[in-house]
Order: C-alpha cells, then sequence, then structure tokens
C-alpha cells in the first residue's frame, strides 16, 4: 500500500471559470453558507479570508463523518485561475503528514469551466485510507457552489 500519492478529479461545471474563480478567491467565507457539507468556518488567524496569510478552522462532513482542519491558502494564480491550499492539524493531521490540495479552472467555453481538483497528500501510516472521500467531497461541494451561482 501506497504511503504517498496524488489523486484528482476532473469534471465540467455550468459556470464561468471567472466566476467560480472569483467565489474561491473573493467569497470563500461564504462556502459555509452556501454547501451543506460545510459545517462551519471561522477565521483562526490573519485579517482576510483571501491571503496566503491566513489559516481558516473548518468543520466539514466528510464519508459521514464530521471532520475538523485548518487549511491555508499556498498560492493564487489569477491568471490561470488556480489555487493551491494545505490542510493541517484536526482528523487531516491525525491521518496525514502532508496533505496538498489544488484547484485549476480553465474555460470550456462562455459559460462552462472544467475544473479539476488534486490532492497530494503523505500518510501518517499505511493504517491511513486514500483520501478519495475528500475528493469526492471538493468534487460535490463544486457542484453544490456552481448550482448555487446559477440560481443567483
Amino acid at each position: 500500500m501506497a504511503i504517498s500519492g496524488k489523486i484528482s478529479v476532473e469534471f465540467e461545471i455550468q459556470v464561468p471559470a471567472t466566476k467560480y474563480f472569483n467565489i474561491l478567491t473573493k467569497e470563500f467565507h461564504n462556502i459555509q453558507n452556501i454547501c451543506e457539507r460545510v459545517h462551519g468556518a471561522n477565521l483562526h488567524q490573519g485579517d482576510d479570508w483571501h491571503c496566503t496569510d491566513s489559516v481558516k478552522q473548518w468543520t466539514c462532513l466528510i464519508d459521514g463523518k464530521v471532520i475538523t482542519c485548518k487549511e491555508k491558502i499556498e498560492a493564487i494564480d489569477e491568471e490561470k485561475k488556480s489555487l493551491s491550499y494545505k490542510l493541517f492539524d484536526g482528523d487531516v493531521g491525525e491521518n496525514y503528514k502532508v496533505f496538498n490540495m489544488s484547484v485549476q479552472l480553465s474555460e470550456t467555453n462562455n459559460e462552462c469551466a472544467l475544473v479539476k481538483w488534486s490532492i497530494e497528500y503523505e500518510k501518517i501510516n499505511e493504517d491511513a485510507k486514500t483520501p478519495y472521500a475528500y475528493l469526492e467531497f471538493l468534487e460535490k461541494g463544486t457542484k453544490e457552489v456552481a448550482d448555487h451561482l446559477l440560481k443567483a
């Protein structure tokens, strides 16, 4: 069994890439009000939800279990519409030495976007699960936000 690896999922949403990227970079604090799987989020450290210096505390429902973790934005690339995050502490820290997520958005046409989420991980030990449930959480959450944007 692999201790470290990288997994990803790619899918299309019916929202322009720029509009969805704006949620991630300018309105991330609202995700907890949009996604039913996000039970709570707060700014743990820093003054701004949308910068690389801040740390957020999350409580989410993943694979039927309420988990907690902290998250920090590692990099934002406006031009490429990509973000990378580091997750740590809480349930994530109990199972993974390294847990990095990234999202890449690209336009498929003026009304749709291709979304690619990736997770790079290193397990604490072989008993920790490969984080497929986290990938499923990201895909379902992305689609839920996209549906919300379509109604707005």
